[in-house]
């Protein structure tokens, strides 16, 4: 899977699945920046970064401009408000989908129109199993992930033709900071306890665990390289076998 010669930039890089997959994709060769908003975070991964708030156009354009020509983009930022729905404000669905949706859209005007000019490039969104089933508490969330998947099929339809591929990456419930954000804000609204509630999240997995950031860097290695060339508009669902069952 070597990737030596290509540029690649990761958003939300400084932890969890953004720096698996930063670090994964630098072991095999790549130049490997990553982008976010903590710059604490991003300064200890120990790679190329940029600051970015990916729900501002001018701060993306901003890293477009700085960062230069990038072979495969990693739209990995996202955020997971929980809260049911009838209770869900509309600032709440407003973060979920900006944070979640419109980034990745902005992301693709910015960078994708430099891949097909050249006639390679590797568009991959880091998407959730959300994008194929509803979970309690999590209605932006949900229609926000629904919504990206939508999304990088579109683009992959239109331009099959480009050497560009495009595709969503769609986890289960994985171990990072994120989820532990997202349980614990939970836990305070239902009165439950953190353990328990990460406990019920792992048994949606077959496997009885959670997901690990390294599982998703692989896939996410996969589909950067050559041998991906035709796998395009696709979600990659790496959950244990959670929607099979």
């Amino acid at each position: 899977m070597a990737l030596t010669g290509k540029r690649a930039l990761v958003t939300g890089g400084g932890s969890g699945i953004g720096l698996a997959i930063a670090r994964v994709l630098t072991g095999a060769g790549c130049d490997v920046a990553i982008a976010g908003r903590d710059e604490g975070k991003l300064k200890a991964a120990g790679l190329p970064w940029f600051a970015v708030d990916v729900t501002n156009d001018e701060s993306i354009a901003a890293l477009a401009a700085n960062a230069g020509p990038i072979d495969i983009f990693i739209a990995n930022a996202g955020a997971a408000p929980t809260a049911a729905t009838l209770k869900t404000s509309r600032a709440t669905w407003d973060r979920a989908i900006a944070v979640n949706l419109t980034s990745v859209f902005a992301c693709t005007q910015a960078f994708a129109p430099q891949m097909i000019e050249r006639g390679w490039g590797r568009f991959i969104a880091v998407a959730s199993t959300a994008s194929h089933r509803a979970y309690r508490y999590t209605g932006a969330y949900a229609a926000a992930k629904h919504g990206v998947l939508g999304w990088i099929r579109t683009l992959a339809i239109e331009h099959a033709k480009t050497g560009v591929t495009f595709n969503a990456i769609c986890p289960g419930f994985t171990d990072t900071p994120l989820l532990n954000d997202a349980v614990n804000r939970l836990a305070a609204k239902t009165a439950g306890d953190i353990d328990a509630a990460k406990r019920a999240l792992a048994k949606d997995n077959p496997a009885g665990r959670l997901v690990h950031p390294d599982e998703v860097a692989a896939a996410a290695l996969f589909l950067s390289g050559e041998s991906a060339a035709s796998i395009n508009g696709q979600s990659l669902i790496i959950d244990g076998g959670e929607l099979a069952s």
